[in-house]
């Protein structure tokens, strides 16, 4: 049930003098144990009946909640956050369901109880109340924390399977495992929902509006796992709000399954607000897609694990080139535009990498400490070095030495320098003037990695991150579905839009990759502190408004974990 944050009586007093609290929409109802055909959902209890008081000796910290509530979300989005407290700090961070605006639907049974494949399973649905924890690492006296609704198929559905239109669409760049995401909800919703209306959209957002959309079936996608890319084309921009749904309300499509990055999700985010403002019943589902892992909350985005792979045999021809040679340099630039996940396992894996630069840690060139001295002194000791930079890497010091006027894309991402190249004529420059006898090879694998098949592992990966996709949106909800401390778990959108994930220099995991190419960390102490320090304020409690503009920058960006926050 969904609980709303009363306030003690004295802040009451205050709220009817003019002052706002934060509360959560009503959650999804419970999931009925019967199996009655057309059940009506029941009806959204009184405000009253949901409500849990919490006085102010268990909860000293509610206005600063209060406070940090207003700050941590857009008002826009603040509006679509539901928030359930438990016993013991456990705080639900949930989906939207269709429920929400629409109380009266009916519900029917799920038809996977029915299901061939389904009859050996000891329990053939997730508990209603099954979540999944945010942060699985806890002490003694810890708050249980922050959590996500479990994924998996309901007991009941709000679509009946002849009812379904379900239409899918990706977005932004190619990653290994896309076509896999494809066939399994073609097959997922034909096979295990009996779904016969599949539509593709094509290249993108604008297909909404601009293309017919394309019936597909499991015999039209059934090889299609083993190309690389999308078969419904792709590309950047061309979102309109409006127009997407004025077309997915004229077409009666009831189901949106999207496949794309962090502004694909926010895209998707989009959509969904203006599906619940008009009064649809639609789910839009959420898949995250992005190659270099940067989605923030989830354990890895797919593709990943397939990039990574690929990306050894660049560095394998690297370092091949640079053995070969007197004082050889085997140069790659990998993906990686905000974040060095890629370069970082990459590097990790290999065992044959020298030195790894990414874009969380800075580095210069020149000078006691810097990129040149430790490549002179490497070429001394070993006769060659094989060096892996992520292509956001080192864009400030590019910009210094070649100023340019920053260009976006379609998406509005800013357009990159080519970093490889850029430190490929430095290093030459460099080693002419001290005499040195050199040779370099430059490899960009970015377009070659992208476009393969998705490996074993990430084809598991995508047909799990379909399936629970599809049993979320039989089941009304609308969210963004990854894996969560290895559960699969139905994620707000706001979640994964806000924020990006990226590697923390400050882990164990960087000095694991220090330790193994025995590089510099190129960090100055006041670096090294201001990451600390980042890192800190990234992670604690948020205080009341106004009390600086620091703390407005640096509070929680997510409403979820400034509950998680007061909570501590």
């Amino acid at each position: 049930m969904a609980s709303h944050i009363i306030l003690p009586k004295e802040e009451e007093e205050e709220q009817e003098a003019g002052h706002g609290v934060a509360e959560a929409d009503h959650g999804s109802p419970p999931e009925p144990r019967g199996y009655r055909h057309m059940e009506t959902a029941p009806k959204p209890l009184p405000f009253s009946a949901t409500c849990v008081r919490i006085s102010r000796d268990s909860y000293p910290n509610l206005r600063a909640l209060r406070n940090a509530s207003a700050m941590s979300l857009p008002d826009d989005d603040a509006a679509f956050a539901k928030l359930d407290e438990g016993d013991y700090g456990y705080v639900l961070d949930d989906v939207q369901h269709l429920t929400d605006y629409l109380p009266e639907l009916p519900t029917f049974p799920n038809p996977l109880q029915d299901h061939p494949a389904y009859s050996t399973v000891k329990q053939y649905f997730v508990n209603a109340d099954d979540t999944v924890p945010e942060k699985v690492v806890v002490q003694k006296d810890s708050p249980r924390g922050v959590h996500f609704r479990r994924a998996g198929p309901r007991q009941r559905v709000y679509f009946e399977p002849e009812d379904v239109k379900a239409c899918i669409v990706t977005c932004g760049g190619l990653c290994p495992g896309l076509n896999t995401v494809i066939r399994e909800l073609v097959c997922g919703l034909s096979h295990m929902y009996n779904v016969n209306d599949i539509f593709a959209i094509q290249n993108g957002y604008k297909g909404f509006y601009s293309s017919n959309y394309l019936p597909m079936t499991p015999k039209s996608v059934n090889d299609i796992h083993k190309r690389g890319g999308t078969v419904l084309g792709s590309s950047r921009g061309g979102h309109d709000t409006h127009k997407i749904v004025d077309n997915i309300q004229d077409r009666g499509i009831n189901q949106v399954y999207i496949i794309g990055g962090d502004g694909t999700q926010k895209g998707a985010y989009e959509i969904f607000k203006e599906i619940r403002r008009r009064g649809l019943k639609v789910a839009v589902a959420g898949i995250p897609k992005t190659i270099d892992n940067d989605i923030a909350v989830i354990d890895k985005s797919f593709g990943f694990d397939t990039a990574v792979e690929e990306a050894q045999r660049a560095i394998d021809a690297a370092h091949v080139e640079a053995s070969s040679a007197e004082n050889g340099i085997g140069l790659v630039k990998l993906m990686g535009r905000y974040s060095g996940f890629i370069a970082m396992y990459a590097t990790l894996a290999s065992r044959d990498v020298d030195c790894c630069l990414i874009p969380e840690s800075p580095f210069y060139l020149e000078g006691k400490g810097g990129l040149f001295e430790y490549i002179e002194r490497r070429l001394k000791e070993n006769n060659h070095m094989v060096i892996v930079v992520a292509e956001g890497a080192g864009q400030d010091l590019i910009a210094k030495s070649i100023p340019v006027a920053d260009q976006l894309d379609a998406s509005g991402n800013k357009l990159l320098l080519d970093v490889g190249l850029w430190l490929t004529h430095k290093i030459k420059d460099y080693c002419k003037s001290k005499k040195m006898e050199m040779t370099i090879k430059y490899i960009d694998p970015t377009y070659m990695i992208r476009a393969i098949p998705s490996n074993a592992s990430d084809n598991v990966y995508c047909t799990l991150l379909a399936h629970s996709a599809i049993h979320g949106a039989m089941a009304g909800y609308s969210f963004t579905v990854g894996m969560v401390n290895g559960r699969h778990a139905y994620i707000p959108f706001h979640r994964v839009t806000s924020t990006r994930n990226k590697v923390k220099i400050t882990d164990r995991m960087w000095a694991r990759l220090l330790s193994s190419t025995n590089q510099p960390s190129f960090l100055s102490e006041e670096d090294i502190n201001e990451a600390r320090e980042a890192d800190r304020l990234a992670n604690r409690p948020p205080v009341p408004a106004g009390t600086s503009e620091h703390t407005k920058k640096h509070s929680t960006s997510l409403l979820a974990n400034a509950v998680f926050g007061m909570l501590t």
